[in-house]
């Protein structure tokens, strides 16, 4: 384990082309401002797709914390991540729901999940890092990253822009000037500077404007306030979310299981991305970032939580900043736990505006996607070969689309799952029949 972070230089600022890398850090006062910024960066989805999946988002976030630290210690200090909740199983829990499975069946289903991906991190870990590099060669994981990035795009363009337009345009502006043209600490934290910026905005806006005529969380086009502080004024300053246990169906756990694949893909693109940066040796420790995946998902899911994995948000943010320092994740997994347990302060978090929400994912996930594309550069892939233009190229737009593919009724693979998948198996199986090709050429035929 690693807690004793040295000081990079002064702890105040980074000159041009520097990183605080994950054993570093600055002062704490900054320290916890990039925690802070980390935690607001993954929020909006930590807090959404429980919502979306039906279950308390509350606990969701707490556990997402309690989560975070847990893989610190198991990679020890190597990795700076933060996990959160994981969209890749929205469409399998959905088709749960349609079922008739409830929470606790939700919940062990995950579980169950977790308990896999843990196996496989062990699995990788034992048998060496070069299980990977088989298995997710540059093109793979760079694609991975890629389509983790660019498969978010659907989020920024559909759901939080068209909220509102304006104000999703006029944050991205004022972020791009707080992360390219600040210096020092308010150009580390230019995230955090354009969530802020954008929720003072719309405030303003709403005073002046009055009520704007949009799509609600409903999609229903209403007349609402940009910023509704209802729910900030409802909430307990104090509370302890609700707790359930899991319930183990099998028909539940199989629905899941093919997410195991994504969440795998996901967290080497992580690791890959993160190493990339850092330009740190980081592929020992990939056996434990997946291992400290599938922990952090079941003891999130034993008490009712969600799922959890590496967040593409985190990922965007530390590439903004060039901080990489584990002390901001664990300060951030703390102020996790403690929005968790105070209703209050995790509706004001969710009270933030969709269209700053658009403005701000807009940037990360274009970030994020872009940073696939540097694993590529910097392995020297080959993009003129069809055994690598071919599935990459179709599991980054299934990604995008996001496409769906039914396997049942009540249950289809989509998005960035269906996307990992295609990539994966794809690129291993044109790999495997251009090796076959090679090895037995066929024999000309004898003239005459």
């Amino acid at each position: 384990m690693a807690f004793g972070w040295k000081l990079h230089g002064d702890g105040k600022r980074l000159t041009p082309g520097e990183v605080v890398k994950p054993d570093e850090r600055l002062s704490w006062p900054r320290m916890v401002g990039f925690g802070a910024q980390h935690v607001i960066a993954m929020f909006g989805a930590t807090f959404v797709f429980p919502l979306v999946m039906g279950l308390d988002a509350n606990l969701a976030v707490m556990m997402s914390g309690v989560a975070t630290i847990l893989f610190l210690l198991i990679v020890r200090g190597k990795i700076p991540s933060y996990v959160g909740s994981s969209a890749s199983f929205v469409g399998a829990v959905t088709a749960i729901r349609a079922a008739g499975g409830g929470d606790a069946t939700v919940t062990g289903a995950l579980l169950a999940v977790g308990l896999v991906l843990a196996v496989c991190g062990y699995v990788i870990h034992r048998l060496g890092v070069q299980v990977i590099h088989r298995i997710f060669p540059p093109i793979v994981t760079g694609g991975v990253v890629m389509l983790i990035g660019f498969g978010m795009a659907y989020v920024a363009a559909d759901v939080y822009w068209p909220k509102d337009p304006w104000v999703a345009l006029l944050t991205m502006a004022a972020t791009f000037v707080f992360i390219g043209l600040l210096r020092g600490f308010l150009g580390r934290i230019g995230v955090l500077l354009g969530l802020v910026f954008g929720f003072v905005l719309s405030w303003v806006w709403d005073l002046v404007g009055g009520k704007i005529s949009a799509p609600d969380a409903a999609g229903n086009v209403t007349e609402h306030f940009r910023v509704n502080l209802d729910g900030v004024a409802a909430a307990d300053w104090i509370g302890l979310p609700s707790l359930h246990g899991p319930v183990f169906e099998v028909s539940a756990i199989v629905l899941v299981l093919p997410v195991v694949i994504a969440l795998i893909a996901e967290n080497v693109g992580h690791v890959k991305a993160v190493g990339e940066m850092t330009g740190a040796d980081v592929d020992a420790y990939m056996g434990r970032a997946v291992l400290a995946d599938g922990v952090g998902t079941v003891v999130a899911t034993s008490v009712g939580g969600a799922a959890t994995t590496t967040y593409a948000e985190n990922i965007g943010v530390m590439a903004a900043t060039k901080v990489y320092s584990t002390a901001a994740y664990y300060i951030a997994g703390i102020i996790a736990i403690l929005f968790g347990l105070c209703p209050k302060f995790g509706a004001l978090i969710a009270a933030t505006p969709d269209g700053v929400l658009g403005g701000v994912t807009t940037i990360l996930y274009g970030m994020i996607g872009l940073l696939g594309a540097k694993i590529w550069i910097e392995n020297r892939v080959d993009l003129s070969d069809p055994v690598n233009l071919l599935p990459t190229g179709a599991g980054i737009i299934l990604a995008v689309g996001p496409v769906a593919f039914p396997i049942t009724g009540t249950f289809a693979l989509s998005g960035i799952a269906l996307g990992t998948i295609v990539l994966l198996l794809g690129y291993h199986l044109l790999r495997a029949g251009r090796r076959r090709e090679e090895a037995h050429p066929e024999t000309p035929s004898p003239e005459g």
